[in-house]
């Protein structure tokens, strides 16, 4: 279910990305409007993480295009690319040494600021969006994976994105956490902010996704509501297989 038009706000055409031998991307071509919420799933080594790589500028196309707002994002560092309105968080976040929680989000706010006063109000408030305001002055390096994961998405927010880029951010997380953050992800969208969530919790995929784009060996084989990419055939081949039967029941 591609975007019509010139509604996309961000565009990826015919993008590649070898290693010599290995091909992690091969011709992917997506267009993603502004305020939707896609999920791009596949199994490991699909080339999920790559391609989040490439949009955030950590990693270089070989070959392709990514545009912004119709803007070539093909070779500008991630600070320009952070800059121009793209965040994105990591599946192990690694706290800032021994900063503060609250310092670790006025880094990021720093970017858009006027002042350290005002970054620190603004982190503030990212904090409050995350429920983590009551650790605030504590040391980053303290808070268990979950409360890391929280905080990559306030240093995200920080930025003031467009687009949010969120590699897995619920990955070994207990029940609970994963609803808790799925609220939270669907509020920030509603918000206004675009939001790609890569995943494997496909029951998160389930909650949150308007489209979903699956990649396998780098290709992508599928992008579509969810509830047509669930009962794909070659979906269920390539990925989701006896695993997703188990927990969501076999395709009707």
């Amino acid at each position: 279910m591609a975007v019509a038009g010139g509604d996309a706000l961000l565009e990826l055409r015919s993008v590649g990305v070898t290693y010599g031998r290995l091909r992690a991307l091969h011709d992917v071509s997506l267009r993603i409007g502004s305020g939707e919420l896609v999920g791009i799933i596949g199994p490991n080594g699909a080339g999920k993480s790559t391609l989040v790589d490439v949009i955030a500028g950590r990693t270089r196309a070989s070959r392709g295009e990514v545009r912004l707002d119709g803007v070539a994002l093909r070779g500008l560092p991630p600070f320009r690319i952070a800059r121009m309105g793209i965040a994105r968080t990591f599946q192990i976040g690694q706290p800032f040494g021994d900063a503060s929680v609250l310092d670790s989000v006025v880094i990021g706010a720093l970017a858009s600021a006027d002042d350290l006063r005002a970054a620190r109000a603004f982190a503030r408030e990212m904090l409050e969006a995350v429920d983590l305001a009551g650790r605030a002055g504590e040391a980053a390096e303290r808070l268990d994976v979950g409360q890391r994961k929280r905080l990559q998405l306030a240093q995200a927010l920080a930025m003031r994105p467009r687009l949010l880029l969120l590699d897995e951010i619920m990955a070994g997380l207990p029940p609970a956490e994963i609803d808790a953050l799925v609220a939270l992800v669907a509020r920030l969208n509603a918000s206004g902010i675009t939001v790609v969530v890569v995943e494997h919790v496909m029951r998160a995929i389930a909650a949150l996704a308007r489209r979903t784009v699956v990649l396998h060996h780098g290709e992508l084989i599928a992008d579509d509501p969810p509830e047509a990419v669930f009962r794909d055939p070659a979906v269920m081949r390539a990925y989701l297989g006896p695993r997703f039967q188990a927990t969501f029941g076999a395709p009707r």
